[in-house]
């Protein structure tokens, strides 16, 4: 059973220009892989981790409702408990050392948001409702063995590619592969910056 209880409701909810604003990250491991070519290096090669949907096919990253006593890398931090299962660190990528350009008023800097990957707007569930998703890599350090949406949710570890297929939506997909995989090859690389930040 587990003691870690989610959050329910819309009483906290951030919302600013119309947009619902939400918090979500791209949690990733390395898994040392052995190269055939050459027996004494070991390759290591990057998973994400995607959660099933509760209302339908295809998978996701964790999100939810970034909440008024909250920070947003504090939210996409409880997301990945509540929805997948998982600890561990938003990446502080010092490579992303550009301004945002940004009408949201508390994701002004990166100095204060380092770890930011950039910002989707997607339609919700409700009909006519926007929302906005900043979005962080979290390099997961634990797998809890129960979390609280447990029962909803199965958990797949993919490499980019397979991950890139199964996204249930484009702006998850667009984010995996233009954002996260571009960030991580600019980090793998020791620097420069990832170019888009608007959505």
């Amino acid at each position: 059973m587990c003691d870690l209880v989610a959050r329910t409701g819309r009483h906290l909810q951030r919302y600013e220009n119309g947009h619902r604003l939400v918090a979500e990250c791209i949690p990733f491991r390395y898994r040392d892989i052995n190269d055939e070519a050459s027996d004494d290096e070991q390759k290591k090669l990057v998973e994400v981790l995607m959660i099933s949907s509760q209302s339908g096919p295809g998978l996701l990253f964790p999100k939810g409702g970034w909440e008024n006593d909250e920070t947003v890398e504090e939210a996409a931090a409880r997301e990945a408990i509540e929805e997948a299962g998982v600890r561990g660190d938003l990446v502080s990528s010092y490579l992303l050392s550009y301004v945002l350009i940004s009408h949201f008023t508390d994701w002004a800097t990166c100095s204060v948001h380092k770890q930011l990957l950039g910002f989707y707007d997607f339609k919700s569930k409700q009909p006519e409702a926007m929302c906005r998703a900043a979005i962080f890599a979290l390099h997961v350090k634990e797998e809890l063995a129960s979390w609280p949406e447990q029962n909803t949710r199965q958990r797949s570890w993919l490499t980019v590619p397979e991950a890139a297929e199964q996204s249930r939506y484009p702006w998850m997909q667009e984010a995996l592969v233009t954002g996260f995989s571009a960030w991580l090859e600019n980090w793998r690389n020791g620097g420069g910056c990832v170019d888009r930040i608007e959505r």
